[in-house]
């Protein structure tokens, strides 16, 4: 991260006063929050001091970009508005803003078969580069910038290379590929390329090699074979056939794509049904209808993205689904659906390759077409969503990473659901994130009455006894409800009294052979996908279940410092199996907590007791204290006395 003014490189500071810079710049002449910027620099270890710490480098960073400032003005470079801070400078004055511009120039110039021209701006972009991009930058938003930007940076290098070919100057881009193959070896498609300009430059013994190294490699790193793509050429370099170096897929029409000619492309639309009894959600269906359909509107706006978080069981895909239904008629190019599987119930998470191969299916597009590798189903993928306005519907995501590379641009809209808080698409995506949270309790009886029909129609008491039982969670007051139903021969006031054991909740609202409709599975599948240290906690914390608890007792309770507990008690927030109170203070969902009570008993009993009373004496010497300081106060009034 370097910068100039006047043309003379200023001194930047120390790496957290860079990475300010580095968030402002990347959305340089947009507001971004101070919440923003702490995720971007701290991530989920955020210190008691981190606003007053980003205050401190925008000072630091104005001194150095504007010091002709007035002590106490905003600044004409810096400028401080509505909570958070902008960068006001030129678009161009930022080298990555002149990277992506001579990148998207050069891939139109190049469909318009000017290769020369998209050449020079192939080459002015790739000239851009010094080195690893935000090299020596902490915080996770330059962790994930990096890791984007060598994608990439990669990705040019290949179209380039492909129209170095097409222009027959093969001999100029060996020494390049083969750089290239060096820094990223598991990337199929350099050394496909690397393979075709060593053969037009007679040099078969030497592409024979690359194929053979490339076989080694990928057998002894992933266990697999090269894909088809390589196969295919290596086979025609031995028949001594004439090689096509043009055959790359994220620029092919879209109707050879599809194994033929249609003459339309399909329309899909992949939205399940809805579940009845839906109640409540207003305001938010509200909140996020309008954020899509006001970005859809836009013609040629970046994608919209809105992600629906909250605990399992809180319905975030009938949520989903629901408003996705509504919004039929605003994207008329279709509505693509995919379960992303983050969750575990249904087997492994689908990866974003595997996600991005069903999309492409949908598509229409022929497996003979598919693209082998990530950076090329994501390339073809954005290019047939290109222009056209759709819904696409990312169900049960696990990850930033996994919803990234199925954003496509334009007018199209992505609204995900996830249990995490996916806060690093916000930061780099300029997402929205929706939390749900459980049901009124006069939604939760609204529901309960319609779906309990005439059992329950005229059962008041019964359906709100029922919905505090079950506190708001939807999937938990469905099953409640149907237990009811399926004891037709039990007045439901006595019925609903298996449910007022709290010790056994859980197993009255097990659903056999179901684990989506089984709230202890739900549950489970959280805590397992949890980091072991956050799940010791989510273990200890379960010994006191009900109650609220503050960092300094989860600290006590777990043995740790007060920093270290502050820290896991944020991830089990952001996993939505914790609610944050207050700054120092977090609690249970009540059947979360039984869940946690339950995964308490994991722990050895001698450390269930140790953890006991570490908590018992930290909470006597607080009340020793308390009495002492009571004591006094006292005394100097008894003096004047």
């Amino acid at each position: 991260m370097r910068a100039w003014r006047g043309g003379t490189e200023v001194v930047l500071g120390p790496p957290k006063q860079r990475a300010v810079l580095a968030l402002l710049s990347d959305r340089a002449g947009e507001v971004v929050s101070i919440e923003h910027i702490i995720d971007a620099v701290w991530g989920s270890d955020v210190p008691q001091t981190a606003a007053n710490g980003v205050h401190t480098y925008v000072a630091g960073l104005r001194r150095v970009l504007d010091p002709g400032r007035s002590r106490r003005g905003s600044g004409s470079v810096l400028a401080s508005a509505a909570g958070g801070y902008c960068l006001r400078v030129s678009p161009d004055a930022v080298d990555l803003t002149r990277f992506t511009h001579c990148h998207a120039q050069a891939r139109r110039v190049s469909a318009d078969g000017d290769v020369k021209g998209a050449l020079k701006l192939y080459q002015e972009g790739l000239s851009l580069w010094h080195g690893e991009a935000y090299g020596g930058i902490p915080g996770p938003h330059a962790a994930m910038e990096r890791t984007r930007l060598q994608d990439l940076r990669m990705t040019v290098v290949e179209e380039w290379a492909s129209d170095m070919l097409r222009a027959g100057r093969h001999g100029e881009v060996v020494a390049d590929l083969t750089a290239a193959v060096a820094e990223e070896p598991l990337r199929e498609k350099l050394r496909w390329l690397l393979m075709i300009a060593l053969y037009r430059c007679d040099r078969q013994a030497h592409a024979l090699a690359v194929y053979t190294e490339t076989q080694r490699l990928l057998s002894r790193e992933l266990g697999i074979e090269p894909g088809a793509e390589l196969a295919n050429l290596h086979q025609d370099i031995l028949a001594g056939r004439e090689v096509n170096a043009c055959r790359d897929e994220s620029r092919a029409p879209a109707t050879d794509l599809m194994g033929g000619a249609p003459p339309d492309r399909p329309r899909p639309a992949q939205l399940p049904a809805v579940t009845r009894g839906f109640v409540g959600r207003g305001a938010e269906l509200s909140e996020v209808e309008t954020l899509l359909s006001e970005d859809a509107s836009r013609s040629g706006a970046a994608a919209t993205v809105a992600v629906v978080d909250g605990l399992a069981g809180v319905g975030k895909t009938e949520f989903a689904l629901q408003l996705a239904h509504r919004l039929t008629d605003r994207f008329p190019d279709g509505q693509l659906f995919v379960d992303l599987g983050g969750t575990g119930l249904r087997g492994k998470p689908l990866t974003a390759s595997e996600a991005l191969a069903q999309l492409l299916r949908s598509l229409g597009v022929a497996a003979a077409w598919m693209p082998g590798d990530l950076a090329g189903r994501v390339c073809l993928y954005r290019s047939l969503l290109h222009g056209r306005r759709m819904l696409v519907v990312l169900d049960d995501a696990l990850s930033a990473e996994q919803v990234r590379s199925l954003i496509p641009g334009g007018p199209s809209s992505v609204l995900a659901t996830s249990r995490h808080r996916l806060t690093g698409l916000a930061i780099r995506d300029g997402a929205y994130l929706i939390k749900l949270g459980p049901l009124s309790e006069h939604e939760s009886v609204e529901l309960l009455t319609y779906l309990g029909g005439d059992r329950l129609r005229h059962e008041k008491g019964v359906t709100m006894q029922l919905a505090r039982i079950c506190e708001g969670l939807p999937l938990a007051l469905r099953g409640a409800v149907e237990g009811l139903i399926a004891a037709r021969d039990v007045p439901p006031a006595t019925a609903v009294r298996r449910y007022a054991d709290r010790r056994r909740l859980l197993d009255h609202l097990t659903v056999e052979g179901d684990a989506a409709a089984n709230l202890r599975t739900v549950f489970e599948a959280s805590y397992r996908a949890l980091p072991a240290e956050a799940a010791r906690m989510f273990r200890y914390l379960g010994l006191y279940p009900t109650g609220p608890i503050t960092v300094q007792q989860a600290a006590t309770l777990v043995g740790t410092s007060p920093a270290t507990a502050r820290r896991l008690l944020d991830v089990l927030t952001d996993r939505h199996l914790l609610e944050r109170t207050s700054q120092h203070c977090y609690r249970f969902h009540g059947l979360i907590g039984l869940y946690a009570a339950e995964c308490a008993e994991y722990e050895p009993k001698e450390h269930q007791d140790l953890a006991r009373l570490r908590l018992r004496g930290w909470e006597e010497d607080v009340d020793s204290r308390r009495v002492g300081a009571l004591e006094e106060n006292k005394r100097p009034q008894a003096a004047m006395v």
